[in-house]
């Protein structure tokens, strides 16, 4: 049997232009994470929770909330830099890796 090639993989390069924090749907987080967030914050977690997030529509699990006007995350600065990004979510850090459609929300994705 022939081993088969590894894939090429796409490029990417973060130009930290904020579209992936206003990609819809949730950001979905773990404990782990809302410890760490929380650390970083400064925050109590149970504060943390009540005032940064949700419980998921699906009920099995908690998401960070949107910011007032609900066009991205509560974290994203005004100068499209993320205020945990030290510790943000491996949602996030990941992104657009796994994620469904990148090209449509990321212009630094090859393609978009």
């Amino acid at each position: 049997m022939k081993p088969v090639a590894p894939q090429p993989t796409r490029a990417f390069v973060c130009q930290r232009c904020g579209a992936c924090c206003r990609w819809p749907g949730y950001v979905r987080i773990d404990a782990a994470e809302a410890d760490a967030i929380a650390g970083f914050l400064g925050l109590p977690v149970p504060v943390f929770l009540e005032r940064y997030t949700l419980l998921t529509a699906d009920r099995r699990g908690l998401s960070l909330i949107e910011a007032p006007g609900g066009s991205a995350c509560i974290f994203l600065e005004a100068d499209q830099r993320c205020r945990i990004q030290a510790v943000k979510p491996r949602q996030c850090r990941e992104f657009p890796l796994g994620w469904r459609n990148p090209d449509a929300a990321c212009p630094a994705w090859p393609g978009a």
